[in-house]
Formats: C-alpha cells, sequence, structure tokens
C-alpha cells in the first residue's frame, strides 16, 4: 500500500499509479472538483456519480431526500461493472467512513483492489465552487466545513479501512497537474503467449526435475526454441533435495525462462524462515533440515524469492491460467485474499475421510471457463483434463511420476519417478473403478444431466433419460470400462434420394460430400461386416499398467455400443493374438514408440476402429442370444390362431347361432377372428377406435361341481370336452333348495365395436351407425315398426348378429324355452345385453317397477314378456328360470 502527499515546494506532475481492474472512490467535501477530475481522467462510462443516481430516482441531482434510494442504484450499476471486470470509479463526497465501508465491502466481494484518490481542497476553494454552481449558489458554509472535518479526522485511517491505494491531492495545482497512470495486475500475463511447458508438483524431487528438462529440450535451464517453463508450486517438502529444486527453479526464474506460482508448501516454509511460529509437518522438517546445510545467503535469497511469487497467471491471451490448487472463472485476474488462499489451499466441504484428509471441493466438475485451467496441490495417478482443466501433480515423491504439459499442443509428458521418496497417508490409486484416474467413479458422474466440455464440439449437453439408458446398457452388457477408451459414433447414411426409383443416389451423396468440405470420397464394395472397435496392447503389462487391468486380458474387442464382440474371452484373446502378431510383424511398435513423442508407455497400445469379415462372426451369436427367442415364441403363438375360432369354443349354456358364420368364437367379429385372446385389447371400448372390447359376465351357479373341476368350468365347452367332460345341458337348472349357492364370474369375453359406429352402441346391446340416435331408456320400440335400422357393414357383424333390414325372428333356434313376441320393455345393464353383450338385463313389473336383472336376458338366453299382472300380487308369472317377475310370464 502507497500513500502520498502533497510537498510545500512548487507544484509538480503527480503520477497516480491506478491498477487496470480497481474500485476508485474520489473522496471530499462539496465543491473539492471531484466531477472535474473524474471527467478528465477517466471515460465517462467508468464514472458513476451520486448527483446522476439522484436525479435518475427523484429527477432532481440536489434532493437529499432521496440519497438512500440514489446509492442502492450507485452500489447496483457499480456491482455490475466490477462483475464484469470493469474499472468502476465513484463520485461521491464519502468522507464519512460509513459511506466509504459499504463500498471497501463492494470490492471485496468482487475481488478487485479498492483506490482512494482524496481531494482536501481549502474551504475558501470549495466555497467559491459551489457559488459559481447556478444549483448550489445558496449552500451554506457550514455543510462544508462539516464535510472537510470528518474527512481530516479519517484521513490517516483509509488504509487500515482497507484501501489498497491512497493517493491524497491537496491544492489545486496538485489535482491539475495530477495523472492517472493504469498498471497492469501482477497475475495478468496476457502478452505472454508461450510456448510453455507447465510442470506439476516437484517436492523436492531434484533428479525427476532435471530428468523431464532433459526430455522437454531444456539444457542448463534455458531452452533452445525460447519455450517458458511454467511451475505450479509445491516445489519442497518430503523429497530429497529441495534445496536443489529451487536452486535450479530460482535461477530460471532469475534468467526469464521460467514462471512460478507459489504452493501451500512454500507459502508455509517462508513464514517459516519470517520467523512465524509453524508446524514442522508434512515434509517441512526436512527440508529445514536441509537449509540448515545451505548458506544463510541462500536461505535469505529463498525467503525473497517466496515473498515474490504471486498466486496466479493468466496467460496466452487469457486463454491459460497456471496456479496452484485451481481457480474458478469468477477469481480469475481478480486480487485479493479469498483469490490468494483459493489459488494456494483450494476449497473443501469441510468433512475428511478415512484416511483423515480433508475432502475437497469438486470444483473443476461444474467450470464452464473459457479458459483452460491447469493446477496441482491434490495427487491424482494419471493427468487428464476435466471441463477445460487438468491435474499435473501426478505424485512423483509418492513414486508416481514428474508430469508436464506442453502449451499450446496440449501434450502431456512425464518421466516415472525413482522411488517412492515420501509415503503418503491415501494410497495414489484404489482398485475401484475409475481409481486408477484418480477419482473412483461416482453414481452422480452418470446420473441426471451432464454437460460435457469437448475441445472442437464445444459443450455437450446429455440428457437425463439418456444418461440412464447408458447407464443401463453399459452397466449390464458393456465390456470392462477400463478397455472402453472410445465409443464410435454412428456412421450416418446419404440423404433420401429425389430420383424416383431410388432410396440412394450416388450424384445426391457427392454433392451432400461437397457441401460438407470433403474434397476426397473413397469408395469400396460393399463388405457386409460388422463394426468392431479393437483395443491393442503389446502384452499384458501395457494393459495392467496403463488401463489398471488385473493383468489377464491384453485388450478388447466391442461393438459401437460397448458390448463384448465376442462372448467367449478365450475367442477374443485368440484374435488379439492374430492381430498382435500382425502389428509386430509390420513394425508399428517400433513406429508409435517414436522417441520424444508422446508420455512413456503410449507406443505399447493402439485403437482400431473398423469392420470385421464376414458378418457371420457376429450374426451367428445375435441369431443364437437374440432372435431366436423371437422366433421360438412366434411358433408357440400362431398355431392357436390359425386354428378356427382360436381354439375357444361358444358360452357355457349357448347353441351356435345358425348361418355362415358358425364356428367362430362367441364375441369375435371377423377382423379378429381366430387371433389368440393375448392378442386382444382388455382396455374396454374407446371412441373411434377398432378393437375388441370385453364383456361383463356373470358365471351361473354350477349345483353339484367340485372346486377342483371350477377350473373346467371356467375354460368353457371346448376344453371341457378336452378333459372328457359331459356337456352340460343348456336347460335350466333348478338347484338343490337344502344347498348353498355358488357365486362366481363368468369368462370375460371380447366383442367388436367398429370404428364406423364411432365408439357408440344401442343400450339393448346392438350396434349403432351414425346418425342413428338410440332408443331413450326405458323404451321399446314399437310393434311393427320398420324404420331405419342401424348400417352396420355385414363383413363386421359377429356370429348370430342380424344383418340390417332383416326381419326379426319370433323365436331363436334351439332347444329349450324361448321369448315369445309382445310388448316387451328390456333394459339393458352396463355390461351389455343382446347378441352383442353378455350382462343381465332388469325386467319391468306391472307396476312401473325394474325388477331385479337376470343373466342372459336378451343375450341368447331364454328371455320373458311383460304382461298384465293379477291385481294386488307383488309376483307375476314364472320366467323361463322359474322364479316370479311382476307382470311376467313364461311359456
Amino acid at each position: 500500500m502507497t500513500a502520498t502527499a502533497a510537498s510545500t515546494g512548487a507544484a509538480e506532475p503527480r503520477v497516480l499509479p491506478v491498477p487496470d481492474l480497481s474500485l476508485v472512490v474520489l473522496v471530499g467535501a462539496t465543491g473539492s472538483g471531484k466531477s472535474t477530475f473524474a471527467r478528465k481522467h477517466f471515460r465517462p462510462t467508468e464514472v458513476v456519480s451520486s448527483d446522476l443516481c439522484r436525479g435518475l430516482v427523484s429527477d432532481d441531482e440536489n434532493d437529499q431526500s432521496a440519497s438512500k434510494d440514489a446509492f442502492d442504484v450507485l452500489h447496483y450499476i457499480a456491482s455490475k461493472r466490477l462483475a464484469a471486470g470493469r474499472l468502476t470509479v465513484i463520485d461521491a463526497t464519502s468522507v464519512q467512513p460509513e459511506a466509504r465501508r459499504s463500498l471497501v465491502r463492494l470490492a471485496r466481494e468482487h475481488d478487485v483492489l479498492p483506490v482512494a484518490i482524496v481531494l482536501d481542497m481549502p474551504e475558501d476553494v470549495c466555497a467559491q465552487r459551489n457559488a459559481a454552481r447556478p444549483d448550489r449558489a445558496g449552500l451554506p458554509r457550514h455543510v462544508i466545513r462539516r464535510h472537510r472535518r470528518e474527512l481530516r479526522r479519517s484521513l490517516r485511517h483509509l488504509e487500515r479501512e482497507g484501501f489498497r491505494k491512497v493517493h491524497l491531492l491537496r491544492t489545486p495545482e496538485e489535482a491539475e497537474t495530477a495523472e492517472v497512470v493504469r498498471e497492469k495486475r501482477y497475475n495478468d500475463l496476457t502478452h505472454l503467449t508461450g510456448p510453455f511447458d507447465i510442470i506439476g508438483d516437484v517436492h523436492g524431487c531434484s533428479s525427476e526435475l532435471e530428468a523431464l528438462l532433459d526430455r522437454l529440450g531444456y539444457r542448463d535451464g534455458v531452452h533452445p526454441e525460447g519455450r517458458t517453463a511454467v511451475f505450479v508450486g509445491d516445489l519442497v517438502d518430503r523429497g530429497p533435495d529441495s534445496p536443489g529444486v529451487l536452486r535450479r527453479v530460482m535461477g530460471m526464474v532469475a534468467s526469464g525462462s521460467a514462471l512460478c506460482v507459489p504452493g501451500n508448501h512454500e507459502n508455509k516454509l517462508g513464514r517459516h524462515l519470517r520467523g512465524s511460529k509453524v508446524q514442522l509437518t508434512h515434509g517441512l522438517a526436512e527440508t529445514v533440515e536441509q537449509l540448515a546445510g545451505e548458506p544463510e545467503e541462500f536461505a535469505s535469497e529463498v525467503r525473497s524469492f517466496i515473498e515474490g511469487l504471486v498466486s496466479h497467471y493468466v496467460l496466452d491471451g487469457g486463454r491459460l491460467v497456471v496456479c496452484h490448487a485451481g481457480l474458478p472463472e469468477k477469481y480469475h485476474g481478480r486480487t485479493s485474499g479469498r483469490v490468494r488462499s483459493h489459488a494456494l489451499y483450494g476449497e473443501t466441504t469441510g468433512e475428511t475421510d478415512e484416511f483423515g484428509l480433508p475432502v475437497r471441493h469438486p470444483w473443476a466438475e461444474d467450470y464452464r471457463g473459457r479458459a483452460a485451467v491447469v493446477y496441482g496441490h491434490t495427487p491424482v495417478p494419471e493427468a487428464s483434463w476435466t471441463n477445460n482443466t487438468i491435474c499435473l501433480d501426478t505424485g512423483a515423491v509418492f513414486g508416481g511420476k514428474l508430469t508436464a504439459l506442453r502449451w499450446p499442443e496440449r501434450e502431456l509428458v512425464d518421466v516415472p519417478a525413482e522411488k517412492v521418496w515420501y509415503e503418503p497417508a491415501r494410497p495414489l490409486a484404489v482398485q475401484a473403478p475409475g481409481g486408477r484416474e484418480g477419482r473412483p467413479l461416482d453414481l452422480a458422474d452418470v446420473h441426471g444431466r451432464r454437460v460435457v466440455e469437448t475441445r472442437h464440439l464445444g459443450n455437450v449437453a446429455v440428457r437425463e433419460e439418456n444418461a440412464a439408458a447408458a447407464l443401463e446398457v453399459m452397466s449390464r452388457f458393456a465390456v470392462d470400462p477400463r478397455l472402453v477408451p472410445y465409443l464410435p459414433p454412428t456412421m450416418a447414411p446419404a440423404a433420401a434420394s429425389q430420383v424416383e426409383g431410388f432410396l440412394e443416389h450416388p450424384a445426391e451423396a457427392f454433392a451432400q460430400y461437397r457441401a460438407d468440405g470433403i474434397a476426397q470420397v473413397v469408395c469400396e464394395e460393399k463388405h457386409m461386416g460388422s463394426r468392431a472397435t479393437v483395443l491393442l496392447c503389446r502384452d499384458a503389462e501395457t494393459a495392467r499398467r496403463r488401463f489398471g487391468t488385473d493383468g489377464t486380458a491384453t485388450g478388447s474387442v466391442y461393438t459401437r455400443t460397448g458390448r463384448p464382440f465376442f462372448p467367449d474371452p478365450a475367442v477374443t484373446e485368440a484374435f488379439l493374438g492374430r492381430v498382435r502378431d500382425a502389428v509386430t510383424g509390420a513394425g508399428l511398435w517400433e513406429e508409435l514408440a517414436a522417441p520424444g513423442g508422446a508420455s512413456a508407455g503410449d507406443g505399447d497400445w493402439l485403437l482400431l476402429d473398423g469392420e470385421l469379415l464376414p458378418w457371420s462372426l457376429r450374426s451367428r451369436g445375435l441369431l443364437r442370444e437374440q432372435y431366436a427367442a423371437v422366433g421360438a415364441a412366434s411358433r408357440a403363438a400362431f398355431p392357436a390362431a390359425r386354428r378356427p375360432g382360436g381354439g375357444r369354443g361358444p358360452r357355457r349354456g349357448h347353441r351356435r347361432a345358425a348361418g355362415p358364420a358358425a364356428g367362430a368364437g362367441r364375441g369375435r367379429g371377423p377382423l379378429h377372428r381366430g387371433l389368440p385372446p393375448v392378442l386382444l385389447d382388455h382396455g374396454g371400448p374407446r371412441r373411434g377406435a377398432v378393437r375388441a372390447v370385453p364383456a361383463a359376465r356373470r358365471l351361473r351357479p354350477v349345483a353339484g361341481r367340485r372346486p377342483a373341476r371350477r377350473a373346467a368350468v371356467l375354460a368353457g365347452p371346448a376344453r371341457r370336452r378336452r378333459r372328457g367332460c359331459r356337456r352340460r345341458s343348456p336347460a335350466p337348472h333348478r338347484p338343490d333348495p337344502g344347498r348353498p349357492r355358488r357365486r362366481g364370474l363368468r369368462p370375460r369375453g371380447h366383442r367388436l365395436v367398429a370404428r364406423a359406429d364411432g365408439g357408440r352402441r344401442r343400450r339393448d346391446g346392438r350396434q349403432a351407425a351414425p346418425g342413428v340416435r338410440p332408443r331413450p331408456q326405458g323404451t321399446a320400440r314399437a310393434a311393427g315398426d320398420q324404420g331405419p335400422r342401424p348400417r352396420v357393414p355385414e363383413d363386421r357383424l359377429r356370429a348370430g348378429v342380424r344383418a340390417p333390414g332383416a326381419a326379426r325372428p319370433a323365436a331363436r333356434p334351439g332347444a329349450g324355452p324361448q321369448a315369445v313376441a309382445g310388448p316387451a320393455r328390456v333394459r339393458a345393464r352396463p355390461g351389455g345385453a343382446g347378441p352383442a353383450g353378455g350382462g343381465g338385463a332388469a325386467v319391468a313389473g306391472a307396476r312401473g317397477g325394474l325388477r331385479g336383472a337376470r343373466p342372459g336376458v336378451g343375450a341368447g338366453r331364454p328371455a320373458a314378456v311383460t304382461a298384465p299382472g293379477r291385481p294386488g300380487r307383488t309376483g307375476g308369472a314364472r320366467t323361463a328360470r322359474g322364479r316370479r317377475a311382476g307382470g311376467v310370464r313364461a311359456v
């Protein structure tokens, strides 16, 4: 923090350095010239004036009663500008500590530096300037005195209030000649474009660092091609030679061939070297012991080097951010204690794991920033990209490897550790799925909607239903996820042809390729192969080291959906052996393992995407495992559909109606006659649909039957004949009065509701045609009525249903009592009655009431007709079943 004061001599040009991203607060009494100073040194859009905000809310810039609302608007505008990374200037008196405190708090919320420019002008100058303004000509003099008194009282405490820079101007000449200079932040190195070699946590492994620098092409700390090394911190502690690492890195930084950000271990060592009391844990004791053998001058240089380190760097035009423990996008380029703390230590959840270590917040999984963030701090077995972030701490001191990232190539280079220099509290890799990559697989990684950031396609959203389907397939049917490094996309066919008679045409396909920017197309004869992806390792040790297998598999062969291509692992290994022999004979392993190329071991495996010939290699397994079941089910189901009547006989107690439809199952129309019941719809009638609709029926009591034979009774006459049962007579059965009656439900039949009737049917059970209105409930057709009948096509009528226009028969053929013509009044129940229904019908009595419903009335069963009953009797004649109903007689 700096503070500048006025000199007693002649006015000299004053330079006022202001960070390019900061909150500048102009402090001074009314009339001190703050607005004039702001117009001279800042852009109009950068200045937020309290007078302007007061005018916005009250139409009067001098209305002091609107000051509260005006400052609410001022803070809101300033907050939006700071959040966008814009320099903001506050033009207000700000002479009270309370007013400045809210502005300092606003700067801290957005992690920018607050800067104060104080214009402490004499009282006469302020009064003269106010008198020259028409809107303030009558301002009392005591207001100016109060402002100056409050300012003088708190002037020497501005730095303590939180202002990082304080510039004091006491005379009009100083304010007139002052020059505001914008300086870049220490972490803003966007002008450096690289190329860079970013090196992970070293932790005192001097020999591994020298080997990595040598592999990267550095000679004595300098790269011949001008590349710059960037260290992510944690140079010291735990390793065998922390002074050697510090000497190499400090020399490279001093020569300009390297940059370095501090780690939490450097921060702790720096506090120890300054004399602060710290605990000598986590490897610090070893570093202090090693520094004790170095000269005192070297320890002083180390202390100065650590104090000069910046929390993080923004490089390559803002496309690269390097820090120690990771940094969310809202902290990039910001300067505050909170940003430095996050860059050094990261963010924890407040919990500890089973090893007693803090659980770190997975900020990288939610990162969506444009800049790539490269960091270390948390050791992982393998460095890998996660949402444009990558951790380079691969546990060199724990026996892992020391890793570097080449930027902008995004290429990883690493060297193995010589030995385990320090036993970790937590294992570097675990055996759980995903543990070898640094983080065991978690259900939250694949559940719900996810957004994956890719290098070439931007953000790719995975919907929740797609994630659930992929999780189902990959968890049940896919090969080991560790052996599925790549899933190929589905090949898109050419668009449908517009040429008559062609599904696809070469001319249109070539035109589409040309429109997509494809300059060359290779045409081959159709091979009839199966898409296969082959992951081939040089040996089992390579598969174990690179993919974390158990050492038995040397690769994988899988389909484009991740399923194993061969169900037998022995066949897979035999196939991989033949491919491996071909690759070895062609010398491809040596060609892939070119010196100075990718990471060690990457030349020992390869991935092939193509087709395996012939197609029968895959088709035989598909036919046996997937399609055979469909064929077996079809062979079992369709023989019953080919039999007349679908293997189902007439209802018990009825004779089949004579005519061409005889032999068809009861309740089946020609559209579905012969289909097995499993293929019929049981959902009930729906308007405007052609489907089979079940009809509710009641099971007649069967006297003398044992419960074990009830299944045969329910199955219908056809099954009873197969089981050797005697066919019962349709004559009425009179049960023994001394035995209780069994009751049950008849089997559900089916009837057809044609599309032509729009889902409507007559209340007496017959089908109705469009435009024919059903008779009102409780009415009967007049005798001899030959009016229009429902028009339903004959081919859609069921067996026994009278065709349109045909005369009503006097009686249905067959044995047993029959109904005779008469003025009958029959009303159907909801289950339906008549030939199309199976429910019972209510029978009208002499006194106009409805008697109990009888099953089968109007459905081919013996019916009853109404007749005048004898006066004074509630009963009537007996029905065809032997019961009495008011006003009903049987014949």
